[in-house]
């Protein structure tokens, strides 16, 4: 019996060579190579043939967050450069929108760097927005432990923060993109299907599909629904502890209408997860209705690290309709008809799924809690298929090509 705080991370390690990470998307989303893996084969194909490998009646769960221009750049009168990259709204927040939406201040946790070269009160850069000019500054009112806490002020204030982000920030590609964001990232790092700002990374399984997959699955009878995790930066996180028991799994905010709940649940037989995001954001839903009905007086549900893992919570086989059905009552009571909560659900081996019977995933960095995910779902064949992928010119990371993956139940 693996137990997930015991597990090693050198475990989940493989060579990883530089020419197999993709730099920049292919010309087209639906292009990519796939590698899918049911009941212990491998076989491949192109993305765009995906609805060919899928079972009929299935219900896919997208994320539908949207990747806003994290990184602000400054420069200094003396020509020294400081980049603030905004990470999540700093604070007790309701929903994203209403941060978004912020008109002349805002609060972010950020990291900075260049920190050491901020000597003065404010930093401040000129904007314009057609034939408007906009001045917007930056102050650091925060250290937390990993960052620091940033106040945006800007004028004229009837612009809304997603609005300076757009005109002040760049595209977050992520660190191992070691080049500046170019035109093509703007649509391509993000998903065609992106409504709800505040992700500062994409949810990258969902870059591949375009609407003739999406006009190929209606004729399938394939259904799609959305949930939202705005994916934070520490999707990257490398994990530095020997053992898991010693890291720290990071937190992403999580958003889920009530009618999206009930479809899950109707359709609980066959439920697929576009992306790690999707997968987690699921199963969260599971675990808070079960602690919806172990702990009927909770006035805040959300989901910590081990909970999962926490002999209560295991110990009664509760079905997916039983406890979704709790969390839709839960709703209910405290008039409620999305649910907004954090999540920091750690999946590894050792973790059974609840509600994905499949995933849709790209190629992930060794020794990552994305790696552990996928290990998870499909045990140490996840190997096998990796090695297959660097055999077989496959393209790693997040502009790299896809998997889709059957659990063994499925």
């Amino acid at each position: 019996m693996t137990i997930p705080q015991q597990i090693s991370i050198s475990d989940y390690n493989y060579d990883l060579p530089d020419a197999r990470i993709a730099l920049r998307p292919l010309d087209k989303r639906d292009e990519s190579k796939l590698l899918i893996y049911k009941n212990g084969e491998i076989t491949e194909d192109r993305f765009s043939s995906i609805v060919n490998h899928l079972p009929e009646n299935l219900l896919l769960i997208f994320n539908n967050s949207k990747v806003i221009n994290a990184r602000i750049r400054f420069e200094k009168s003396t020509g020294s450069k400081i980049e603030i990259f905004c990470l999540e709204p700093a604070g007790d927040i309701n929903e994203y929108s209403t941060v978004m939406n912020q008109r002349g201040l805002s609060k972010w946790k950020c990291f900075i760097g260049g920190v050491a070269k901020w000597k003065e009160e404010f930093l401040m850069k000129a904007l314009t927005d057609g034939e408007n000019k906009i001045v917007l500054k930056a102050k650091i009112i925060g250290t937390l432990t990993d960052a620091y806490e940033v106040e945006f002020s800007w004028e004229p204030t009837t612009l809304s923060f997603a609005e300076i982000l757009d005109l002040a920030g760049d595209v977050p590609l992520p660190p191992y993109i070691k080049r500046l964001t170019e035109n093509e990232d703007v649509s391509r790092y993000q998903t065609i299907y992106a409504e709800s700002e505040g992700s500062v990374a994409a949810p990258t399984a969902g870059l591949h599909f375009t609407e003739n997959i999406f006009t190929a699955f209606e004729k399938k009878k394939i259904q799609k629904a959305n949930v939202t995790l705005h994916v934070g930066a520490g999707t990257f996180k490398p994990v530095k502890a020997a053992v898991m028991k010693d890291h720290e799994m990071h937190t992403e905010w999580i958003d889920v209408d009530a009618a999206t709940i009930e479809k899950i649940m109707i359709q609980r037989d066959l439920v697929f997860a576009v992306g790690t995001t999707s997968l987690r954001t699921i199963e969260t839903l599971y675990w808070l209705g079960v602690k919806s009905i172990l702990y009927p007086d909770l006035e805040k549900l959300d989901l910590h690290q081990w909970d999962v893992y926490d002999e209560k919570m295991n110990q009664q086989q509760i079905t997916i309709e039983a406890s979704l059905s709790a969390l839709l009552h839960w709703m209910e009571v405290k008039k409620l008809n999305r649910i907004f909560t954090q999540t920091q659900l750690l999946i590894t081996p050792g973790y059974t799924f609840k509600i994905a019977k499949g995933l849709v995933t790209n190629f992930h960095q060794p020794q990552s809690t994305l790696l552990l995910l996928v290990a998870a779902a499909i045990g140490d064949d996840w190997k096998k298929c990796y090695q297959y992928a660097l055999k077989n010119d496959f393209r790693f990371l997040s502009y790299g090509d896809a998997n889709l993956l059957f659990m063994a139940e499925s």
